[in-house]
Formats: structure tokens, sequence, C-alpha cells
């Protein structure tokens, strides 16, 4: 299992570096223009992104109180690139550094609206890994209704291509 969630965690590292780069290369209105999604924007996107994977780290930290990045200050696409990429590397070292106990060990937490659960440390790693993906694909959708035509790819399969053997 530790395997497989280390692929993950790096994929995401991987998978983001991708977009990011291109999304820091778009002008600040294209990065802001409002496009039905999710969320409104490819920057508001990427920031709730950055927002889940620190809200996630923080439980794992045991915070009491989860502070989300997008209300502790309203940071530039630069700025969201740097913070979740940041959030993603200490999410590879922690479980990298992690034992298999730690990683299935149950973890109680609120929701955002203040639900109480218990959800293994593994089944966290995975949602996040999930979750990327499925606001990566609204970013390329996103990216295309910019008018952006060469955006590269982010399959799972694509980077287990590249760096296999590598981890």
């Amino acid at each position: 299992m530790k395997q497989l969630l280390l692929s993950y965690t790096a994929y995401e590292i991987w998978a983001n570096e991708q977009l990011l780069n291109l999304a820091v290369e778009l002008s600040a209105e294209e990065q802001n223009r409002p496009i039905v999604s999710s969320f409104p924007s490819v920057q508001k996107t990427f920031l709730h992104m950055w927002d889940a994977a620190s809200g996630w780290w923080q439980r794992l930290q045991m915070h009491e109180q989860v502070v989300m990045p997008s209300l502790s200050f309203h940071p530039g696409m630069k700025d969201i690139a740097n913070g979740l990429l940041q959030q993603n590397r200490q999410w590879l070292a922690f479980v990298h550094d992690a034992s298999e106990e730690i990683l299935t060990t149950s973890l109680p937490y609120n929701n955002t609206r203040g639900d109480q659960f218990t959800q293994p440390v593994y089944e966290i790693v995975i949602h996040l890994s999930n979750h990327g993906t499925y606001h990566r694909g609204q970013v390329v959708t996103q990216l295309r209704q910019l008018g952006i035509e060469k955006i590269p790819q982010t399959d799972y399969i694509l980077f287990t291509r590249k760096y296999d053997g590598q981890k």
C-alpha cells in the first residue's frame, strides 16, 4: 500500500506542476476570467486545491481549527502555485516517512461544516489524489475555454511511464 501512496503523492506533484507551469504564464485577466465550473476561474480552482491539501494536512497535524490559505490572504497565481506544490511535497514526505501503522491509523476530524468523521489516513491520501485529478480536469476545460490549445497531459499512466523505476 505504501508504494501506491508514494506513487500517488509523487504523481500529484508532477501533474500539478504540468498545469501550474502553464497557469502562471497566463495573464492575470485569463487566470481570473469567469468560467462556469465548480470554481469560477483557473486561479480559484487551483486555490481550492491548495485549500483542500492544506486543510487535510492541518487535520492530520491535529490542529483544532483549520485555516484555509484562501481565508488567510489573497494570493496571486505564483503564490498559489508555490503554496500548492509545497503542500504536495509535504504530503509526499509524510507518506515516505510514515509506517504502515500510521497510514492505517484512523484520523478523527470535522469537515468544513463541522460534521465529525473518522477515516484511515491512507483513505485521505487517496482522496487528495482523486480530488486533484478531478479539479485538474476542470482546469483543462477552463484553459480550453480561454483558447489555450497546447495543454500538457496529466494522465497518471504518463507519469508512470516517465518515472517508473525512479521512485
